[in-house]
């Protein structure tokens, strides 16, 4: 269906005519950068672009009262001077002659994109619009905003289409108090904001921008604040807001939209948010966030106002929601102190109101200093007050590429016709293939461990794997026999190897073993194997964990445990092997699958034994494909032994992989207490 790229030239029109520190950052190139942006990487042209459309005044008067958009209207006949006048009592805000125009189209885009997604016209989208609007309240403007575009979209989407839960991701730096106050008493909206708070001293400079505001009434639960209490706030920060705050709470929630106000001074070199967020991590968010509700998003423009950290950020999201691959997260995956101690507040705040944090139990800090190793990223400042040099900032921003999409998306080998498994369109059902010599005879090596027609399924196995590692298939899956699934895996370990990847992840369900031939350590080899009824760890890279039989042990496992140890492993490859008694669901081997895309850029090889390929098969290709997941049913909470063996671990391993931690040293009485 594609995505939609909403936008109108005139929304450059209106600028600030007087002199003023405070607001002359937000101007039109912020516009044209990010548009520029995505015309030069192509990524225009690969969207349906609709010219937006000014919001009626009905459609303003969905959260603005008829006296403040009559004010608004005013401001076309004032003169300089009036329109100044008239700035100075509100906080942050400068009008123009064009300001009602630029505002109505900047609603009625957000409108415009929410109608093409919940109509099936696109997939998703993004509107690029200013001025932005999560801080507009419903008779007051503030912060830039005059008419609040996402609270405007979320009460369409409700009115005209009748949905009942709506889940607003605020990844701007700045707390998006004029949402938080028009949804703060609706339990049909669950709004979620990060933002640099620092104690409140940081504006909007509000107590009610804390992790303790949850909302009233019955919205109790559905205001989600995280504050960051010092700037410099990295990609290892952000993920960890997401699979210890956001998705578990969201997946409990089970939206039918999403929508973002995406701000983009939350990004490294913005000199309001003074974060270090690199472009990158915004694919990775919302890859995350294209899970949930379908992958029905709306993302809305808010701030960013560094041009080329804004247009690189945008490009990105863009870029992701096209469906095209992540590219890699650099740095290590270690989350700050202060981070931690934000993301176990707000969860504190939560807890009485959501089953999904009542059944996780955050293990504490370890005073170990020990990272794991990972793809160096320096940090870029140590100071947690500094800005990030513009002579370290460009060369970071300069190396951003948008990484070639492989020809093959997804590629399926299996001796059962492809009309008979209903693969989705665009994927390739790969009937036969001509293998190479090398690859033959990489076959024949192994050749005392298969039967003849496993050997064959073998060199067939290992196109995929080339395919991938060449760049021509993003992901695949392939069937194998049962008595031949883990040498099977055995031998696509070996020649990931062999072709230099430096890493890869092996995702074991069921009765299949870790080969013993590799080497002690495994540094190279994270093994994860989910099986059984026992929680073990051989080391730090061979886990064993049970199969939770609760749809909320399962997503404790995919968020609590499976995608930090992906995340922080930073893998090249991810092998996904299906064996005999894996006990998994449709959905929850395609949710599984899914969420192992974002770490690794979606280069997955899924072997799925036979006798299970007619129940999964459609549901794999649909998730590695992009497209929307089977549901996982009903939110059921984990079980005391589910719960009790992700404790376990967590406790074991968050000394070497940090992205487990959910808790500051504040909280270790509290974690101690718990263990």
């Amino acid at each position: 269906m594609g995505t939609a790229l909403v936008y109108h030239e005139d929304m450059t029109a209106t600028r600030l005519l007087w002199d003023d520190p405070e607001c002359e950052i937000e101007c039109p190139e912020r516009l044209t950068a990010a548009l520029d942006g995505l015309r030069q990487r192509g990524l225009e042209e690969r969207c349906r672009c609709f010219l937006a459309c000014e919001a009626s005044e009905e459609e303003l008067g969905l959260v603005h009262s008829p006296e403040y958009i009559a004010l608004v209207q005013k401001t076309q006949t004032l003169d300089k001077e009036e329109l100044h006048a008239l700035s100075k009592q509100y906080d942050a805000v400068y009008f123009h002659p064009d300001t009602f125009h630029c505002a109505r189209l900047a609603a009625g885009a957000a409108l415009q994109l929410v109608d093409a997604v919940l109509t099936g016209a696109v997939h998703n989208g993004l509107a690029l619009v200013r001025p932005p609007g999560h801080h507009s309240q419903r008779a007051v403007a503030n912060g830039f905003c005059v008419f609040n575009n996402v609270a405007i979209a979320a009460k369409h989407a409700k009115q005209k289409y009748g949905l009942q839960r709506i889940l607003i991701v605020d990844w701007d730096v700045h707390h998006g108090q004029g949402i938080q106050y028009i949804f703060n008493d609706d339990p049909s909206v669950l709004y979620f904001s990060w933002h640099r708070y620092e104690h409140g001293s940081f504006w909007p400079s509000l107590p009610e921008s804390d992790a303790d505001a949850v909302g009233q009434g019955q919205g109790q639960g559905f205001n989600v604040n995280l504050p960051w209490n010092q700037v410099g706030m990295g990609n290892a920060d952000y993920l960890a807001a997401f699979l210890h705050v956001l998705l578990p709470l969201a997946f409990e929630f089970d939206p039918e939209l999403v929508l973002v106000s995406a701000g983009f001074d939350s990004a490294i070199g913005d000199p309001e948010g003074q974060m270090q967020a690199t472009p990158e991590c915004f694919a990775h968010l919302t890859q995350l966030l294209q899970v949930l509700a379908g992958g029905r998003i709306c993302a809305v423009l808010e701030g960013g106002y560094h041009l080329e950290s804004l247009a690189q950020s945008v490009c990105m999201m863009v870029q992701t929601l096209l469906g095209d691959p992540t590219p890699p997260l650099l740095g290590l995956m270690v989350p700050c102190q202060s981070a931690l101690e934000s993301i176990q507040s707000v969860r504190t705040a939560q807890t009485p109101h959501w089953t999904s944090l009542q059944q996780n139990v955050a293990p504490v800090l370890s005073s170990s200093t020990h990272s794991p190793e990972g793809r160096s990223l320096p940090l870029l400042c140590e100071s947690p007050t500094c800005t990030v040099a513009e002579d370290v900032l460009s060369p970071l921003l300069d190396r951003l590429c948008l990484l070639p999409t492989p020809p093959i998306c997804t590629a399926v080998a299996s001796t059962v016709p492809g009309a008979a498994l209903g693969l989705p369109p665009g994927v390739l059902h790969q009937e036969g293939s001509v293998l190479r010599e090398e690859i033959e005879a990489w076959a024949r090596l192994h050749k005392s461990r298969f039967q003849d027609e496993d050997l064959a399924t073998l060199g067939k196995i290992l196109c995929l794997l080339d395919g991938i590692l060449d760049g021509q298939i993003r992901n695949a899956i392939a069937t194998t026999t049962a008595l031949a699934t883990a040498a099977t895996l055995d031998v696509l370990i070996q020649r990931c190897l062999a072709r230099r990847a430096q890493r890869v992840l092996c995702v074991a369900l069921g009765q299949v073993d870790r080969p013993l031939d590799l080497a002690d350590d495994g540094r190279r080899i994270l093994w994860l194997n989910i099986r059984g009824k026992e929680a073990a760890i051989q080391s730090m890279f061979h886990i064993s964990t049970p199969l939770p039989q609760t749809t909320g042990g399962f997503l404790s496992l995919i968020l609590g445990l499976v995608l930090p140890l992906a995340y922080g492993f930073q893998p090249d490859m991810v092998l996904m092997a299906l064996g005999p008694a894996h006990g998994l669901q449709k959905a929850q081997a395609a949710l599984l699958a899914a969420m192992l895309r974002s770490p690794v850029g979606g280069r997955i090889l899924a072997v799925v034994e036979e006798e299970s390929i007619l129940q999964l098969a459609r549901s794999l290709a649909q998730a590695l494909h992009g497209e929307r997941l089977p549901s996982l049913g009903p939110f059921s909470k984990a079980s005391p032994e589910e719960i009790q063996a992700l404790m376990f671990l967590k406790a074991q391993l968050e000394a070497r992989w940090k992205l487990l931690q959910v808790a500051g040293e504040a909280h270790r009485g509290e974690g101690d207490a718990l263990r």
